[in-house]
């Protein structure tokens, strides 16, 4: 199966990624993983986005296609993959569309984790990190086992920077304008497969997407 992950920041992504990785085998590829992998390993590609990254700039889309087919050539995608993270706009859909058709290969499923906005907020902004072993608790729906304590006895949760409201509606904006397009993009494409996260546990929502995706 060749599969992307979509959804809003918070709404357990990586979680079911992880998850489906234990399940089917499928490599998990995320952008950032592509990235630090070309850069590592020298390509050209990995060298031109070295000089993006270097610079502060944001990696033109059709270096990270590039990096994506290096990525996909590898052996142990030759079963299938999971796209994690990428693509984020329509046109990135698009150009993976015409790199995977190039490949003789195409998207079989699209996996939408849907939560409502208001949930992503509390979600997020309970994020607490311990800054000594790096244990992540959140304040309600897995609190540390005392008040600003860690398991390990370090005292001082941390919260994100990027993880208070204001930042938290801010990303969240950025996802409806820029990548829920794709809802759409894909849904025509008849290979969207929807499950809601709102207000479920990660194993319910993986017992859901194991099911909408054909896995038992």
């Amino acid at each position: 199966m060749n599969l992307i992950l979509l959804g809003p920041p918070g709404a357990g992504k990586g979680t079911q990624a992880k998850k489906l990785v234990v399940s089917t085998s499928m490599p998990q590829i995320s952008t950032g993983d592509m990235l630090r992998a070309g850069v590592a390993a020298g390509t050209d590609l990995g060298k031109q986005a070295k000089e993006h990254m270097d610079a502060g700039r944001l990696v033109p889309d059709e270096v990270v296609i590039g990096l994506v087919e290096e990525r996909l050539a590898q052996a142990d995608c030759k079963e299938g993959f999971m796209l994690d993270g990428f693509p984020r706009t329509v046109h990135q859909a698009e150009i993976l569309e015409k790199m995977l058709d190039g490949m003789g290969r195409q998207i079989d499923n699209v996996l939408l984790l849907d939560v409502d906005d208001e949930e992503l907020v509390k979600r997020i902004t309970g994020r607490r990190t311990c800054g000594k072993c790096g244990a992540i608790y959140h304040l309600v729906f897995s609190p540390p086992p005392s008040d600003d304590t860690c398991s390990c006895g370090s005292i001082g949760l941390v919260q994100r920077a990027d993880d208070n409201e204001v930042t938290v509606r801010e990303r969240l904006t950025a996802y409806h304008d820029q990548t829920s397009p794709l809802i759409d993009f894909y849904g025509n494409r008849g290979v969207l497969r929807k499950v809601s996260g709102t207000g479920k546990k990660a194993d319910e929502v993986f017992e859901q997407s194991k099911k909408v995706l054909g896995l038992g």
